[in-house]
């Protein structure tokens, strides 16, 4: 097999981290697009080295009409690898794009109970990274925006010892195409990329080139850097503010909790408004907003009997004394 420089950029962070180690059983999840190709590539190309177990899956969620087409490409290519191959096709559309995330997760999920994998790993890029954190920005997510697409996490609450990798993060989009082109992987074309109605293709052809040209040309690696700032920073901020919540938060009854008033004012304004956060999270039927947060984090300095209007679902916060109820 040709060796490229991105073969070994790969295996060197792979050997300097412990990311995919060595005899894991991997599943690859491959769209067909130059990306996953490039991913599902390198890994074949390294797995002697490395005695990994791997497969691939392929989700066809029915967007487009040649999704079918799609699905048969990336099956010839797994074939021609020797490699476990796995089709999942959604029962129906999925009506956004969070919903077809949640579909595809779900299918790994079920897949790596089933079968054993220790890791499913995706095609994602620092180009990739740089978008999700502008899409983050823009949505109002703040820190957590940011620190977008680690190299790894857990798949899910339940899922816990499986874990989402996503090795390609120090490569751009261009070097992947490139990758691609130097090796003659057949790339399936996904024109619904090119579909200006949604917002990430937005971002990807007009404002990514947009600020190369007028801005930095390297934006895309100083965004990846930036979030991988954060990611750090984050890690330590959840980690304050799951303890801070511990002592602050009690469960009242079935209908109402209740907050440590003296301590959450004592904690630092980032650590309150993360515990606020985690509880509303927890009570809200809804994602809580920037403005849900601030009013309740302002009634630890404010007087007696304050209480705030109702939360989306009715729910009330009121200063009584040292504590703020919210029932």
């Amino acid at each position: 097999m040709p060796w490229t420089a991105i073969h070994a950029k790969i295996h060197t962070l792979l050997k300097t981290t412990s990311l995919l180690p060595k005899d894991t059983a991997i599943l690859m999840g491959v769209s067909g697009g130059q990306d996953s190709l490039c991913l599902a590539k390198l890994l074949l190309d390294l797995q002697p080295k490395w005695n990994w177990q791997l497969a691939v899956v392929h989700c066809d969620h029915g967007w487009r009409s040649d999704s079918a087409d799609n699905a048969a490409h990336v099956a010839k290519l797994v074939r021609q690898w020797q490699l476990p191959y796995f089709v999942a096709t959604a029962p129906e559309l999925p009506k956004t794009e969070a919903a077809a995330r949640s579909w595809r997760y779900g299918i790994f999920a079920e897949l790596a109970s089933t079968h054993s994998y220790c890791h499913v790993v995706t095609g994602h890029t620092a180009t990739d990274r740089a978008e999700t954190v502008l899409y983050n920005l823009l949505r109002g997510s703040g820190a957590d925006g940011v620190q977008a697409l680690s190299w790894q996490r857990p798949l899910s609450i339940t899922h816990q010892d499986v874990y989402v990798t996503r090795p390609l993060l120090q490569l751009t989009r261009q070097e992947t195409g490139l990758f691609c082109r130097e090796l003659a992987l057949p790339v399936w074309q996904d024109a619904s990329n090119e579909n200006l109605h949604y917002r990430r293709n937005r971002i990807r052809q007009e404002l990514m080139p947009y600020l190369r040209s007028h801005f930095n040309p390297n934006v895309e690696t100083t965004l990846a850097q930036t979030a991988e700032i954060f990611t750090a920073e984050v890690t330590y901020l959840e980690a304050q503010s799951q303890q801070l919540y511990s002592e602050v938060i009690n469960r009242m009854d079935q209908n109402g909790w209740r907050m440590r008033r003296l301590l959450l004012r004592a904690a630092p304004l980032a650590l309150q408004r993360r515990v606020v956060r985690r509880l509303l999270q927890r009570v809200l039927p809804q994602q809580p907003t920037f403005d849900h947060i601030e009013k309740l984090v302002a009634l630890a300095d404010a007087p007696n009997r304050t209480q705030t209007d109702p939360f989306p679902g009715g729910l009330i916060a009121r200063v009584e004394h040292d504590w703020i109820t919210l029932q």
